[in-house]
């Protein structure tokens, strides 16, 4: 089996459980339309082929048994047209859900890291940015990444640098606060009020002090330095997603760029599990 079809044999159950259509048929019967986990699948297996919409269906016309997995036949596949107005319908809600179910194919230990990293969002023409006044040139990207196993846990995305990291960080712990022992961050976290919200949260903070005074030495030494270096996994998974994914989203509203970094994420998990 190879490793697209083992990708493909991930990615459809994990669709079903998320849309709750499992039981639907694929392609359209009796003038209805697609299900959503086909949606869902065809949407994951073009971030996994990198390519556009129109390319990613004449790839799937050669691949009668990759789409056969997910109750297609070549004759079924959408336009690619019909396609991207399925994305521009898909939630960020149903994204982080997928996100979360992809994570669980890992078994999180509940040790989590978190950083930012930047998408290049000026893969567009110059004449397209000129006309449509598109000016921002990066998009940031902090995700929250299991340390024993590398899955991306959840995911936060801005097409602007206000505001601090730490209130960001304190956001993305309480959403997944049922999942963590223990949180590392970089000093760029350093937020006296986010470690209290972590403890809170009964999630352990494992972020180094700022040295201002001799104190500052006694709370850094109480940090476990095993736990706390595991924080560079962000890094690991941040090259390793655009190594295999791209550094740079090919949509072109933040909205749905939100949506294609959050089904990067989704691809990366599924990807690293059916390695395993």
């Amino acid at each position: 089996m190879t490793q697209i079809s083992r990708f493909i044999g991930e990615v459809v159950p994990v669709a079903q459980r998320v849309t709750g259509d499992g039981d639907e048929s694929a392609a359209p019967e009796g003038g209805g339309g697609f299900a959503d986990y086909a949606f869902v699948s065809l949407h994951c297996l073009r971030i996994y082929l990198d390519t556009s919409y129109r390319m990613t269906i004449d790839l799937l016309k050669e691949m009668p048994q990759i789409i056969g997995e997910i109750g297609l036949e070549a004759a079924d596949l959408p336009h690619p047209s019909t396609l991207c107005k399925a994305f521009d319908e898909m939630s960020m809600s149903v994204c982080r859900v997928l996100l979360r179910q992809s994570a669980q194919l890992h078994d999180p230990s509940k040790h989590g890291a978190i950083d930012a990293t930047f998408y290049e969002r000026s893969a567009a023409s110059r004449h397209y940015c000129q006309r449509t006044s598109y000016r921002v040139q990066k998009l940031k990207v902090t995700k929250l990444v299991d340390t024993d196993t590398q899955a991306i846990l959840d995911v936060h995305c801005s097409t602007n640098r206000e505001g601090s990291d730490a209130d960001l960080c304190a956001q993305i712990a309480r959403r997944n606060a049922g999942d963590l022992l223990s949180l590392a961050a970089d000093k760029g976290y350093d937020k006296k009020a986010l470690r209290e919200a972590l403890r809170n949260l009964d999630i352990r903070p494992l972020i180094k002090h700022r040295i201002f005074a001799t104190y500052d030495h006694a709370h850094n030494a109480r940090i476990d330095d095993d736990r706390y270096n595991q924080r560079s996994m962000t890094e690991t998974v941040n090259s390793a997603v655009k190594r295999s994914l791209g550094f740079a989203v090919r949509a072109r509203s933040w909205y749905r760029e939100f949506r294609e970094i959050a089904l990067m994420c989704v691809v990366y998990n599924i990807k690293r599990a059916v390695k395993q």
